[in-house]
């Protein structure tokens, strides 16, 4: 973020954490671009494996025992290999999504300690406090709940200081007027601090420091229905978004009722969307927006995956996936996977309950 920062500012004069974290998001999907490929690769290959996986399910649906179990996953596994997917395939992206979030959020509520040019900015104002002795006012001001983890810290640290300086965005005005009435001969670098800070971190109609449940709050009681808009905005975004996401993913279609993978992806697909509003709605905005904007690169990224998954001969591909398994199998001194070639009669009769799924019923019955 530092050096993204940096980046804008050196050679487009721009200082926005906002920008910042558009960039950043950009940078970050694409770099995690071979493993959406993988994951949009197991969403396409899971509608074509369902009947075989359906198909192993039935075959032991009443035989409990454990050379069963054990037959059961290796049919299973074996499935997995000759289309070339791990059962993992879903996963690997969002795992590896959390300590990035978790990250980005620690940079958020905190951008002074990591972003050198937005520490510049209240670098005089929090000398000149310290100068004054206002530590203990500082620590009173860290008592409103918007800063309640900083009470109890060291104020005559500049750097306590400055964090608790840029989380008052999050107070609103009344705050920083307060802080001007205590030291009324630093009004003029209190007023231009708090512009500084505001230009940085505003995004349009929000402030990417503050979280649009608080946003809506303080805009209803002050009359500045243009932020509450902004506010309500972001976890709308992110729903819709995340719906759109949703959508455009491969799905699965099965008649099964006891297809307890088909049915959880059902669940999910409506869970989602309303986390992510709720998500981007109580945490801080700059945190919803790399949300939405990593949901309209995945978009991107989909639509063009997608339409090159499309073109692929699926059955060439599994072809040459189950001559490397039987492969390996040789040189382990295994034998042939037997029904290693339903996967063609599958795909076909799979693509046929997928034409007659959409078809009506004068349709039906002359088929």
């Amino acid at each position: 973020m530092n050096a993204l920062f940096n980046f804008l500012d050196g050679v487009f004069g721009i200082q926005n954490i906002g920008l910042c974290i558009i960039l950043f998001t950009i940078i970050i999907y694409l770099l995690m671009l071979p493993l959406t490929i993988k994951q949009q690769k197991f969403s396409k290959f899971s509608a074509k494996m369902n009947p075989e996986l359906t198909a192993i399910r039935k075959k032991y649906e009443n035989k409990k025992d454990e050379a069963s179990m054990m037959a059961m996953n290796e049919e299973t596994k074996a499935v997995y290999a000759k289309y070339g997917v791990s059962p993992t395939g879903s996963c690997v992206q969002l795992l590896i999504q959390m300590p990035i979030l978790l990250a980005l959020y620690q940079v958020i509520m905190r951008v002074p300690a990591y972003v050198s040019g937005v520490k510049e900015v209240f670098t005089e104002l929090s000398s000149q406090i310290l100068a004054a002795g206002g530590s203990d006012f500082m620590q009173e001001l860290a008592k409103n709940g918007a800063m309640s983890a900083y009470v109890g810290k060291d104020f005559a640290q500049q750097n306590t200081i400055i964090d608790v300086l840029y989380r008052l965005q999050e107070t609103g005005k009344a705050t920083w007027t307060m802080l001007a009435d205590q030291f009324p001969s630093m009004d003029a670098l209190i007023e231009s601090t708090h512009a500084s800070i505001s230009h940085l971190n505003d995004f349009i109609l929000i402030n990417i420091a503050n979280s649009p449940m608080n946003m809506i709050k303080s805009g209803l009681s002050t009359g500045q229905y243009l932020m509450v808009f902004g506010a309500i905005l972001v976890p709308v975004l992110a729903a819709l978004t995340q719906w759109l996401n949703v959508a455009m993913m491969p799905q699965q279609t099965s008649n099964d009722p006891n297809d307890t993978m088909a049915s959880t992806m059902k669940s999910m697909n409506i869970m989602m969307p309303l986390m992510s509003a709720w998500f981007c709605l109580s945490l801080p905005a700059g945190m919803g927006l790399y949300w939405i904007m990593g949901a309209v690169v995945r978009g991107i990224q989909q639509f063009l995956i997608n339409k090159h998954l499309d073109k692929m001969d699926i059955d060439a591909i599994v072809k040459k996936n189950i001559e490397k398994n039987e492969k390996l199998r040789e040189k382990k001194g295994l034998p042939p996977q037997k029904d290693v070639n339903l996967a063609k009669t599958n795909m076909r009769a799979y693509d046929s309950e997928k034409k007659k799924n959409h078809m009506t019923e004068e349709e039906k019955k002359a088929a």
